[in-house]
């Protein structure tokens, strides 16, 4: 696993809706490396494939199935609203966030590819129910050097005392939601180049605007284009998921049984379940993750075969679960962070996926086997 890489993504910046630092930069990795790949109207980029006639010919056809893995490039985080002095900005914040503890915060702000400059949160309001922060004031102790730039070109997010480091086996970061899933695209993508393409079976999808409602997703099935395939395709959705009982970071990746909104396909679960006992041995596990909803939600609404596997994640959304260095205290601003044996288990699963023939027409023959014997030895009974 490229470790190196995997510490590059997380350190961007990113937010809804301002997500063009991460897509530049894998667009030019995936530029330098040869990995075809474009964007779509949307601008979610498309990897695996060169154009939208290479698409259409990788999903038509009668061959094994091809494998759509959704990942996405953003994370909570804020828009700039507009400038109450040079040293005070108004803020609208999207997505989930701490709920204690906000004032004082450190935030980090940006403008398109420039470094990020430092400040705090004051004035934090809350949204209506109280689940997350809905806006706010950045206050900077000079003034600050994005002051004659339009409020509303910058964005922003909780900032720590490094955009990503390590402690041991863990990698603490400003966002790890979703930006490994968008790390294991990428790095499908780079060792399997030779074989993409519309003969292959990858299909790569990095969506915009998850947090809010998986906008970058539904833009991109709302386009009709994966609805047209005549070879079977299966939605695999990759998330870096809140941590729960029985989901422990540290204890493997997880197959996901299904997110607050929505069950994922059986069929396909049983079968990546069997794929991970045999490529992971013990070191996975398997659960519905309902922290929260995913991609997969959104492709089970469209009608697709969806399976999800994800990386459990301590301090959800920035929320000190957990705790650890630089929380705030309970419920406060804290990193998020993941085990990298998790990531590279999760890497590992989905090399699989790919590199094995999909036999689904026979994924349930054991169990129908042991029903059949069920019923032979009890048969005798339903007459008595």
């Amino acid at each position: 696993m490229n470790t190196r890489l995997l510490e590059q993504i997380l350190s961007i910046p990113t937010a809804p809706f301002r997500e063009h630092q991460v897509l530049a930069f894998l667009e030019k990795l995936f530029s330098r490396s040869g990995v075809p790949h474009f964007f779509d109207p949307a601008g979610n980029l498309v990897v695996g494939v060169k154009s939208l006639a290479d698409y259409r010919k990788l999903i038509s056809g009668k061959r094994q199935p091809v494998f759509t893995f959704i990942a996405h490039t953003d994370h909570p985080g804020f828009h700039g609203v507009k400038w109450l002095s040079p040293k005070k900005l108004a803020l609208k914040w999207h997505g989930g966030s701490p709920t204690k503890h906000l004032n004082g915060a450190k935030l980090w702000l940006c403008h398109k590819g420039s470094p990020p400059v430092f400040g705090t949160l004051s004035q934090a309001k809350m949204n209506p129910r109280g689940s997350a922060l809905s806006s706010g004031v950045m206050t900077f102790q000079h003034p600050s050097p994005f002051s004659e730039t339009a409020a509303t070109e910058l964005f922003g997010g909780l900032a720590f005392r490094k955009p990503v480091w390590k402690s041991g086996q863990l990698i603490y970061t400003k966002a790890a939601d979703d930006l490994v899933g968008a790390f294991v695209i990428s790095s499908l993508a780079l060792a399997r180049k030779k074989r993409l393409g519309p003969s292959g079976n990858f299909l790569g999808l990095l969506t915009r605007a998850e947090e809010v409602g998986y906008i970058g997703t539904l833009e991109h099935l709302s386009l009709g284009w994966l609805q047209k395939a005549t070879r079977d395709l299966v939605v695999v959705s990759l998330e870096t998921s809140r941590q729960l009982p029985g989901a422990h970071v540290g204890k493997g990746p997880i197959v996901r049984l299904g997110d607050r909104a929505t069950v994922f396909d059986p069929t396909g679960i049983e079968y990546l379940t069997r794929l991970a006992q045999r490529v992971l041995k013990k070191k996975f596990q398997r659960r519905i993750m309902d922290g929260g909803t995913c991609e997969g939600t959104a492709a089970n609404a469209y009608g697709f075969r969806t399976i999800a596997m994800s990386v459990p994640l301590g301090n959800y959304h920035n929320q000190s679960f957990e705790g650890g260095p630089d929380s705030r205290g309970p419920l406060g601003p804290a990193p998020e962070f993941v085990h990298l044996k998790d990531v590279g288990g999760l890497l590992k699963l989905c090399g699989a996926l790919l590199s094995r023939p999909a036999r689904w027409g026979v994924v349930w023959s054991n169990r129908i086997n042991h029903f059949n014997k069920l019923r032979r030895t009890y048969r005798s009974l339903l007459t008595g």
